[in-house]
């Protein structure tokens, strides 16, 4: 949580890279029925904060809540917000579940409630570069927060290769560029009463030191390179990745040393059981072979990855992938044989 003026709002909804939404909260109560949850949704001057041309949607969460039915508390609460528009101007805002203009969050405890507007709109991982999806993509706050906890830098060479999309590269390359992620999309607050146009220009035009890196990016599957150099492109970071087609279990290190980050498939969406606990001890073979001297993270949710692939994992990380536990490993391949740095790594913490 934070607190500032809406300059800060428009500067975390443009540069927050792992943030899924930022939530304006313009309202508390408690409550024990759905005649509460109303009355108290009521009582809030909604056409102080958007007009009543705006189109609508009420998401709802709840832990511990006594009501019985989520779907009829989001309807009350609907109700209540056009209810309000009418009493005051005589017409009501349409509901638009797919696309709205303007995103209502309740979140309801055992007693107590609060209200938020969505100053994002869509999810800031939506970054509006992608042009290839690929078979099971990173989401784009994911990541980037992968990406930062492998401590990269934009002096080291970064390798993905088993790189799909590119999700990572184009999120490492847009970090090192200065690239605010949220530059090529629109946002919530601009649909609110209060949209600040003068001061949401001047907070655009704002700009981050641009740092020069290399990304290298292979995989085996032609469609999915295709996606990737799509991706890079409309990214705007071709000109720093270099995509090649290569077999992660083949490819030589494009540098004496650097970092290695790579999201393989593991089962969930992609490959069974039993073709992952073959290629895992390739891999690791793969990596003692080519990649000594790089840092090694590859984020999974496959649990067996360390026993398999015959590595010792220097950090482990837990993450969460939506409702997929994942690991994010570390391994730091040195002549010889994996070893433990004696340094504490940036990746020896805990995230969910």
């Amino acid at each position: 949580m934070f607190t500032g003026a809406w300059e800060a709002c428009y500067r975390a909804n443009l540069w927050s890279r792992i943030a899924s939404r930022v939530l304006w909260k313009i309202g508390e109560f408690r409550y024990r029925s759905e005649e509460d949850l109303y009355m108290a949704v009521k009582a809030i001057d909604w056409p102080r904060y958007f007009r009543v041309e705006r189109t609508l949607r009420v998401n709802v969460t709840a832990q511990k809540s006594p009501l019985k039915s989520l779907e009829f508390a989001t309807l009350r609460i609907k109700d209540a917000v056009c209810d309000r528009f009418r009493d005051q101007l005589g017409k009501r805002p349409d509901v638009d579940r797919v696309a709205p203009d303007v995103r209502v969050h309740a979140f309801l405890e055992a007693d107590r409630g609060a209200l938020y507007l969505d100053t994002s709109g869509e999810p800031l991982f939506k970054r509006g570069w992608r042009a290839g999806q690929g078979e099971a993509p990173l989401r784009e706050n994911l990541a980037a927060g992968i990406i930062m906890l492998t401590g990269w830098q934009p002096d080291e060479p970064l390798l993905d290769p088993m790189c799909g999309g590119a999700t990572l590269l184009v999120e490492a390359a847009a970090m090192a560029r200065g690239r605010a992620p949220g530059a090529k999309r629109s946002f919530g607050f601009e649909k609110l009463a209060n949209f600040d146009a003068a001061l949401w220009q001047r907070v655009k035009q704002e700009t981050r030191d641009a740092r020069d890196a290399v990304f290298f990016g292979s995989d085996n599957d032609p469609g999915a390179l295709k996606d990737a150099r799509r991706n890079v492109a409309a990214a705007g970071v071709d000109r720093w990745v270099k995509l090649e087609q290569a077999d992660v279990l083949e490819r030589a290190a494009p540098a004496p040393g650097g970092v290695m980050v790579m999201n393989p498939p593991y089962g969930e969406r992609m490959g069974s059981p039993e073709e992952l606990a073959a290629f895992y001890p390739k891999l690791g073979d793969a990596l003692k072979k080519n990649f000594q001297g790089w840092r090694c993270y590859i984020f999974t949710a496959d649990l067996r990855l360390p026993k398999l692939i015959r590595l010792a994992p220097s950090a482990r990380t837990p993450l969460w992938n939506g409702a997929l536990e994942c690991r994010l490993y570390e391994f730091r391949i040195v002549a010889g044989r994996p070893t433990r740095d004696s340094r504490p790594s940036p990746a020896d913490r805990t995230h969910t």
